[in-house]
């Protein structure tokens, strides 16, 4: 596939908006088409979050996704908002931390349950469940390379938060070798 429409989302706090700019980022390092639109609610942390990311050989013409073909969802309300917006044959990452892998209510999409959040917890790493699930999405797509990813994670990194990048990049690594 040359071309994917995704949906990263979960609560604020979760790195979801970092998330996708990491993935845009490492479309353009690769010289692809990309956008990027953010989504989310007034509260700082604990409301809801939501971004569009579009990666293509060809311009991009909404960065809007209403039809993904590849789903994140951090935590159970994502989830059951957008799994009925996959595309059939699309593929959905979600974190069985926050959802019950029971819910796999779709037969025509292919749904990776993975508990990350405990992952990563129990590795040091608590709150790099986003990164690890991007690393989880590379490991069953070909969305973009590892070396992308890890010099996008360099680069989007603030200078106050250096020090990040090195765990940010451990949990990524866990999720591609998971």
């Amino acid at each position: 596939m040359s071309e994917f429409n995704i949906i990263i989302a979960g609560f604020g706090g979760q790195g979801v908006l970092f998330a996708g700019r990491i993935l845009t980022l490492a479309g353009m390092i690769e010289g692809k088409e990309v956008s990027w639109l953010p989504s989310y609610g007034p509260e700082m942390r604990g409301g809801t979050a939501n971004c569009c990311v579009c990666i293509s050989e060809r311009p991009i013409g909404s960065p809007l996704v209403t039809a993904p073909d590849i789903l994140v969802a951090l935590n159970r309300p994502s989830f059951d908002k957008f799994i009925g917006k996959v595309v059939p044959g699309g593929l959905v990452f979600t974190d069985s931390s926050f959802v019950d892998p029971s819910l796999n209510v779709r037969d025509d999409i292919k749904t990776f349950f993975t508990p990350a959040a405990q992952i990563v917890s129990s590795e040091g790493l608590a709150g790099l469940s986003n990164l690890f699930m991007l690393g989880k999405m590379m490991c069953e797509t070909a969305i973009s390379t590892t070396r992308a990813v890890k010099r996008a994670i360099e680069e989007a990194t603030p200078q106050r938060n250096r020090h990040l990048i090195e765990p940010n990049i451990r949990a990524f690594e866990m999720g591609v070798n998971l």
